[in-house]
């Protein structure tokens, strides 16, 4: 006898978006806004950060055509040090060099606030693109932690590959539109808005990176109105 798989007591899975591997009810494709960002961008995402419908780092992958998300608390040290230090996934048009001189050097830099609770081993500044003010940065690889401050800051000591990068913190921004989630301090802001900042710091441009905050901006009012929406259902 043929026994169906499914099981008629267990509620049916919501049909996903494919691009944004959200409920197709929830798809926050509408928001993407791409935007052809000039330095390299790895976003490293906690696993309980993945499914989690107020996370802003799949709107901010899928906004940076040349960005790569990879998720893991601990990393292999080898696949890590591939993540870190690969090749670029930018166009030509930013990596195009003196064709008699070698591959630049990449260098990742870890985007963490001063107060991490691990010693920075040397300090990046965007405005001067130097190292502890001496080592000059020919190619970047902007790095993002994305998780709460305690999973990020579990990541940090659990990977010490991520530990050893020189970090670049971020001054006189904006305080966080990020209302759907709880932080421990009014500077914290979402993976997003960091992301969108540094950039900006880093292109010295910030009208490039509007469109993404103003994507930001509209994924958050959509968030609130599903939650709304969610709550008036069980109401009812």
């Amino acid at each position: 006898m043929l026994v169906s798989s499914h099981d008629p007591f267990q509620p049916a899975r919501r049909p996903l978006c494919p691009r944004c591997q959200r409920a197709q009810s929830a798809c926050i494709c509408h928001w993407i806004s791409p935007i052809n960002h000039a330095f390299d961008v790895l976003i490293l995402q906690h696993p309980g950060e993945s499914n989690n419908a107020k996370n802003s780092a799949r709107l901010l992958h899928l906004s940076l055509p040349h960005s790569r998300l990879a998720v893991g608390e601990i990393f292999e040290p080898t696949e890590l040090k591939t993540l870190l230090f690969g090749p670029t996934l930018l166009p030509a048009e930013f990596t195009e060099g003196d064709g008699n001189r070698a591959e630049p050097e990449m260098h990742p830099i870890l985007l963490y606030t001063e107060d991490a609770g691990t010693p920075a081993s040397s300090r990046f500044d965007a405005r001067t693109m130097l190292i502890d003010e001496i080592h000059p940065v020919d190619r970047l690889r902007l790095v993002i932690l994305d998780g709460t401050w305690r999973k990020s800051r579990k990541m940090l000591y659990e990977n010490p590959l991520l530990q050893a990068l020189p970090r670049l913190a971020l001054v006189d921004t904006p305080l966080s539109q990020y209302i759907i989630r709880k932080a421990h301090k009014p500077e914290q802001l979402s993976t997003l808005e960091a992301a969108g900042y540094a950039l900006m710091q880093l292109e010295r441009n910030s009208e490039k990176y509007h469109p993404l905050l103003n994507a930001f901006d509209g994924f958050i009012l959509q968030q609130g109105y599903l939650r709304i929406h969610a709550q008036a259902t069980r109401r009812a």
